[in-house]
């Protein structure tokens, strides 16, 4: 697995960056493609909901659970039609 990829973001007026690997940022992407908003603006709604938790971490977690729902949905798509 390739390194960091850092990238610079801003939020709620103050510029920060958020160091992920290569295929979470992919992942985040492809989100902010399916839902037509900005990764900016995924990255901004992202930081709004995480709470205590550290960004790249809440980052992670969301790309993850973004995979496991993919997953399951295309399961249950081959259970109903098999």
């Amino acid at each position: 697995m390739p390194g960091l990829k850092k990238r610079s973001v801003n939020l709620a007026g103050h510029a920060t960056s958020v160091a992920l690997e290569p295929e979470f940022w992919a992942v985040l992407e492809t989100i902010s493609k399916d839902r037509r908003i900005s990764l900016a603006a995924l990255i901004a709604e992202l930081d709004s909901k995480r709470g205590e938790s550290l960004l790249a971490s809440f980052c992670r977690l969301s790309a993850l659970a973004y995979v496991q729902n993919k997953g399951a949905a295309t399961r249950r798509r081959k259970t109903s039609e098999g």
